[in-house]
């Protein structure tokens, strides 16, 4: 099979994706020849969340008309110049444009999958869809002509949608028994707690796409701790190692990776099935998605 015949499918949320996520893996992808469908609930095309594009409104004043543009910390949390300039790019491409419904997806179409994420509000609509959740469990359970899992890759939120996702043959999540990675609760609190306390905090929950409940443990519904629960064992989420070289590069939530330097990124691989953290981690995780992709096929 030549890899012009290698469709990936990205599925998304019609809102509030986060556009390094997608787009980058998009450009990754396409750099290296694949063929990428884009799927939504409705079948009309993706926006992503324009904070992360614009910056605007993720400074104490972004509250405030036309003062908003002046931005601080917003330039710092936005996407970074490879990213948006990805994004523009994206937003051209006939197969974003037109993408196919969720309730059309069939896994014996494509050769892989990609599953990005995002925290806003909007990206519930994705995370909860029974009807993406079947397609994302038989993506898992599907093989190939050869008989081999389909290459899989996830980062940030869509980890979850994978851990929410449950076979119905196992009555488990699809990541049980897999090593993954995801947003670490580590990552998730400090974004939180600099747009809470110091940025957006009029708007003191951007950053958590679920809070808990009364009587909830502060962090119960992080990205890092529903996953947690869908494993076979807590051992099985994989953060970055203490020893591990280049610790603080790796987590400080500073630094991202860059297609010729992947020294801040973190990516997780168990078989077919690949999971990174955070935009940071993307370059590397698409980058290893596609030789992923060439080798098994």
């Amino acid at each position: 099979m030549s890899k012009k015949n290698k469709n990936i499918i990205i599925p998304l949320p019609s809102h509030d994706f986060d556009p390094t996520e997608v787009s980058i893996s998009w450009k990754v992808l396409t750099d290296a020849g694949f063929q990428v469908t884009f799927a939504t609930e409705d079948g009309k095309r993706g926006h992503c969340d324009p904070l992360m594009i614009s910056g605007e409104g993720l400074d104490p004043w972004g509250w405030i008309p036309v003062v908003k543009r002046v931005r601080l910390i917003g330039l710092f949390l936005r996407g970074n110049k490879a990213a948006r300039t990805a994004y523009q790019q994206l937003e051209k491409d006939t197969a974003f444009l037109k993408p196919v419904r969720f309730d059309a997806l069939k896994a014996s179409d494509y050769d892989g999958m990609v599953l990005p994420g995002g925290h806003a509000s909007g990206m519930k609509q994705y995370l909860e869809n029974e009807v993406l959740q079947r397609f994302v469990v038989q993506f898992f359970e599907d093989l190939d002509e050869a008989k081999n899992h389909k290459p899989i890759a996830a980062v940030c939120h869509g980890v979850v949608l994978a851990a929410r996702s449950t076979s119905k043959q196992t009555q488990r999540s699809v990541l049980f028994g897999k090593k993954t990675t995801a947003l670490t609760w580590a990552l998730e609190k400090s974004a939180w707690d600099l747009t809470r306390y110091f940025a957006r905090f009029w708007d003191s929950t951007y950053y958590r796409t679920y809070m808990e409940s009364k009587g909830e443990a502060l962090g119960y519904w992080s990205v890092e701790s529903e996953v947690t629960r869908a494993l076979k064992d807590k051992s099985d989420f994989i953060d970055v190692p203490k020893a591990s070289n280049h610790h603080f590069i790796k987590t400080s939530g500073l630094i991202r990776d860059t297609l010729t330097d992947d020294r801040a990124a973190w990516v997780v691989q168990d078989g077919n099935y690949i999971s990174a953290r955070w935009p940071g981690d993307v370059h590397t995780m698409a980058k290893d998605f596609v030789n992923l992709v060439n080798n098994i096929h």
